[in-house]
């Protein structure tokens, strides 16, 4: 059997499955979500936590943990929108309906979508479930759960992100060439 390797991750996955039929879709439903999701060890290691020494670093974590950990982040996103939601069944009922629907013709499909003998473009697809996720939030009167728990979430991924040491930082600032003034008496940029 075969293996993929990621640049960088030094973690390797098997192939996808070859689709066919409604169990080979999910399978590879399954891998491109795994291919995605980073380890939840490497993620939480507390080794790898510090705080940024100036703000440029700290803007350089945030962006490159977000791309890196970014199905990490979704999920714990997805989770702290599910535990909102837990008081309220029928909310939770429509949010996972909405989720199985985002997930399969999002993820699960290989060719564009036809409706009607026409090929319908991803993103009306998109833009057609996002209008069905808000008039299913807005239907079941739980939007300001969702605004809070949007809020909560954004705050715990991107302090993570932030305070989080990114395993692919060579060491220079992303922003030295800004930052190195050559005729400034100060000399080259130092930290304060």
């Amino acid at each position: 059997m075969a293996t993929t390797i990621f640049p960088g991750d030094g973690y390797t996955s098997p192939p996808p499955p070859p689709p066919s039929s409604f169990s080979s879709r999910t399978a590879q439903i399954r891998h491109s979500l795994s291919a995605t999701l980073r380890p939840w060890g490497h993620l939480l290691s507390p080794s790898a936590l510090s705080l940024p020494v100036s703000l440029s670093e700290a803007s350089f974590r945030l962006r490159a943990n977000l791309h890196h950990f970014r199905l990490n982040y979704a999920v714990v996103a997805l989770t702290v929108l599910f535990l909102s939601l837990i008081f309220h069944p029928l909310s939770l009922i429509v949010f996972l309906v909405t989720l199985v629907a985002w997930l399969y013709l999002c993820l699960a499909r290989d060719e564009p979508l036809t409706l009607f003998n026409r090929t319908i473009d991803d993103r009306v697809v998109m833009i057609g479930l996002g209008f069905v996720t808000v008039l299913a939030l807005i239907l079941t009167s739980v939007w300001l759960n969702v605004v809070v728990s949007a809020a909560v979430s954004a705050a715990v991924v991107c302090l993570h992100a932030v305070i989080r040491f990114p395993e692919d930082f060579s060491g220079d600032s992303p922003y030295g060439a800004l930052l190195s003034v050559v005729d400034s008496p100060r000399g080259a940029y130092s930290q304060v």
